[in-house]
Order: C-alpha cells, then sequence, then structure tokens
C-alpha cells in the first residue's frame, strides 16, 4: 500500500483530519477537499488510486461529483466510496447507481474503512493485471496472424511452383522421365528457398514484436531479380502472362537481406497475378536515382513491378500497406491481407520505401527503394 495516493473529500474538517491520520497510519499518502468543486481540480491535476466521497456536502453532493467523474474517460475508472452518516438503503442504492464502488458509514471505525480501501485497491490491481493480460493476448494473437499468413501465403508461392514443374513431367507417357540439369538445379534452389523461409517462420514474431531481424550482405539485385523470373516462370505460363525485365547492366550493389526481398518480390508477383485476368503483363525494372548537386555515385535505387491490369481504386491507395487489408477480391482467395504490409515492414528494415502508383484500368506499378552500398 506503501505510495498510494487517497483523496478524501468532506465539507467537514474534523472528519477530514481524523480520516487522514487514519489512513496516514496505514502507509498511505492523503489528498483533502473541502468541497465538490475544489475535489474535482485536485483531481483533475493528479488523478487518485481511490477517492473517499461525502456525500451530503453543500453546492455539489457526491453524487454529483462522482456522475462527474463517471462521465470523464480518464477519472471514470479511479474506484469512489461513499462516506455518509446517512444509513437509508435509498441512499446506498443511488451511491451505486452513480458508479460509487462502496458505501462507508459514520461514526468511522478505522478497521472497516481501511479494510474497504484495501478490498478495492486489491480489485483495482487485479483488473490492471487483467487488462495488460488481454493486451498481451492481442499481441499474442496478431503475431499468430502473421506466422500463418507467412504459411499460408508465402510457402504457397515456391511449393506451387516446383508442384507445376512436377506435373508437367507427369503429363508425359513415358515410364521413365527425363530431366534436365538446368530444371533440377531449377528445383534445387527451390527447395533450398522452401527450407529457408521455414526457418525464418520461426522468428516471425519479430515482425510485431521487436522488429525484422535481417541478414544482409552485399547483393546483386539484378541477379536475384533475374532467379526469380526463372523460377517464377511456370506459374507465369499457367496464368499466360508475360514477365519483362528492364534492368541495366551497372545496377549498384545494396547491403540486403536476400531471402527477405525474395519474399517482397514474390508477395509483389503473386498479387499482380492474383489480382489480374489471365494474359497480363508485367514489367520488372530497376532505375538507378541519382542526387543532383552530388557526386555522381547513386544513393539509392528503385525497383518496381507494373502491371496493364485492372489498377487499383486511388481510395483504397493509403491502407493497401497496413496490416490486416485485403483487396475487392480478398473473399475468393487465402490468405489474411498481410502480403503488403510484410513488404513494407521488410523494406522499411532495410531503410527503404514502399509505394504504388495506379489508376482503375491503366494498372498498377508497386515500387520501392534501397539504398546502394557505398551510400
Amino acid at each position: 500500500m506503501s505510495g498510494l495516493n487517497i483523496l478524501v473529500v468532506d465539507d467537514t474538517p474534523d472528519n477530514l483530519r481524523l480520516l487522514s491520520a487514519m489512513l496516514s497510519e496505514q502507509g498511505y499518502k492523503v489528498r483533502k477537499a473541502l468541497n465538490g468543486k475544489t475535489a474535482l481540480n485536485t483531481i483533475c491535476q493528479v488523478p487518485p488510486d481511490l477517492i473517499l466521497l461525502d456525500i451530503n456536502m453543500p453546492s455539489m453532493n457526491g453524487y454529483e461529483v462522482c456522475q462527474q467523474l463517471k462521465e470523464d474517460v480518464k477519472t471514470k475508472d479511479i474506484p469512489v466510496i461513499f462516506i455518509s452518516a446517512l444509513d437509508d438503503v435509498l441512499d446506498k442504492v443511488k451511491a451505486f447507481d452513480v458508479g460509487g464502488v462502496d458505501y462507508i458509514s459514520k461514526p468511522f471505525q478505522t478497521e472497516e474503512v481501511i479494510a474497504r480501501i484495501e478490498n478495492q485497491l486489491t480489485i483495482q490491481r487485479q483488473k490492471k493485471r487483467l487488462q495488460q493480460e488481454i493486451k498481451e493476448r492481442e499481441k499474442t494473437e496478431q503475431t499468430l496472424r502473421v506466422y500463418l499468413h507467412a504459411v499460408s501465403h508465402d510457402l504457397r508461392n515456391p511449393v506451387i511452383g516446383f508442384s507445376l514443374i512436377l506435373k508437367n513431367f507427369l503429363q508425359q507417357e513415358q515410364e521413365s522421365l527425363a530431366i534436365s540439369r538446368k530444371v533440377l538445379e531449377q528445383m534445387s534452389k527451390s527447395c533450398d528457398r522452401q527450407l529457408n523461409l521455414i526457418n525464418s517462420l520461426v522468428e516471425s514474431q519479430q515482425f510485431e514484436m521487436g522488429g525484422i531481424n535481417l541478414e544482409t550482405t552485399p547483393l546483386n539485385l539484378a541477379k536475384l531479380s533475374q532467379q526469380l523470373a526463372t523460377e517464377w516462370q511456370p506459374m507465369l505460363e499457367e496464368k499466360k502472362a508475360e514477365l519483362y525485365l528492364e534492368i541495366p547492366q551497372d545496377v549498384p550493389m545494396v547491403q540486403a537481406d536476400s531471402d527477405r526481398l525474395w519474399r517482397v518480390l514474390e508477395n509483389l508477383m503473386a498479387n499482380a497475378l492474383k489480382h489480374n485476368d489471365p494474359g497480363t503483363q508485367l514489367t520488372l525494372k530497376i532505375d538507378i536515382i541519382r542526387e543532383e548537386k552530388q557526386d555522381l555515385k547513386p544513393r539509392k535505387i528503385c525497383c518496381s513491378l507494373k502491371d496493364n491490369g485492372v489498377g487499383i481504386d486511388p481510395k483504397l491507395v493509403e491502407t493497401l500497406f497496413q496490416r490486416y487489408h485485403r483487396g475487392e477480391g480478398a473473399k475468393k482467395t487465402l490468405g489474411l491481407g498481410l502480403g503488403l504490409y510484410l513488404c513494407r515492414k521488410i523494406i522499411e528494415a532495410h531503410g527503404g520505401e514502399i509505394g504504388v502508383a495506379t489508376e482503375p484500368g491503366q494498372g498498377a506499378k508497386f515500387w520501392f527503394t534501397l539504398p546502394t552500398l557505398d551510400s
């Protein structure tokens, strides 16, 4: 109870002195107010842990003071124990109706006053612990949703590509099938990527708790983009889509986590194919951005994926990268609407920015920037 702050409100100075001495002996910090208006001003400046409030006071009685406290979001949770010489049942009922938590009759009995105060303070402590547990549980549930999304969405993409390759071979009628070394290498890389993704799922809670843990190395984003195009070829063929690469030969290196950036590019590719009709044309482009009035070294690069599809309603653009946002066709697909949110978190962890340029019927262009290795 040490340090707990109690406000005693009573228009009788002798009652104030008695209650103040009684509570101070028990280790409470006690403040006093002789009327309702003074009490409200005091509470507004420094909210107490509990209020002992007299009912019969001139100008503003205890019921009116309590009603004002319960109407204010900042003070509504402060427990109020009414004190009064009145012992009529109707007064007790009204005390509870206006938001009081208990009722003490005069003359005071020290043991009763302390017991009732301690009871209410215990209830308040339990309520705060419960509220904290609820917040922690909600945070855990959000983390779990991120984890489930990574399993259901990000892992699905490489598995689908791997499955399409195998099904294409199985459509051949020969009993023994010859698989080229190039295809085997592609399948091996796909398996490695799936294993890396599964390993990263173990630490997926970092998206919401403590940030994203990057394992960065010098990375050639042009080479990564070409590998992505090769691995996604089966999915592109299934959707009758075409992917064009516009990548200059002199793209500078970036310090980045290749697995995380692969997930960003895969999410953008998957969204473009999912939300557009078959036959979509995609363009994956890398631009080198140089700062004006500085040396000629590039400071960052911009990677973009543009499609010629249906585009996006401008009203939805502001919320696209927020948690749990889902597009208009989301009900037809799996996932929790976390893909673009995770993309934003990954790019921001790299020190870059992400966005979209789009108009209905004019396609969409998703882009992100990354600082170059020597910037």
